[in-house]
């Protein structure tokens, strides 16, 4: 019983949970940019190339075995792209949570202001 409780805690804690989230939807923003690669850039980067088609791009070994590097190629462009992308997220949310640290006030300087304007209070009331 003792397992069961603490794989449950383990499981219904919010990094477990964020995880799981950001997963699936990595799954699913890793067939977009599959997508967006194999379907809008390499396209016109082929034609630039004379019409090639990097994903028919093999090197045979033998009639009957090819390493496939056009595959290879298309998993580069893809890792390339989405670690762009997320750079460049990644780098907006840190811009934004720094502009936003800046704006709010310390908690320190805000006790060390409410307790000036206490003692102030308690010192005019005297």
């Amino acid at each position: 019983m003792k397992f069961i409780k603490e794989f449950k805690d383990f499981a219904v804690k919010g990094n477990v949970v964020d995880l799981a989230v950001a997963v699936i939807i990595g799954g699913a923003f890793g067939k977009i940019i599959s997508s967006l690669v194999a379907d809008i850039i390499m396209p016109p980067i082929g034609l630039l190339l004379g019409g090639a088609d990097f994903t028919n791009i093999k090197i045979k070994l033998n009639e009957a075995v090819a390493i496939n590097i056009g595959s290879f190629i298309q998993a580069v462009v893809d890792f390339l792209i989405i670690a762009l992308v997320i750079f460049i997220a990644v780098k907006a949310i840190n811009k934004y949570k720094k502009k936003a640290e800046a704006a709010a006030p310390a908690p320190e300087i805000t006790l060390l202001t409410e307790i000036r304007d206490a003692i102030k209070k308690t010192i005019s009331c005297l």
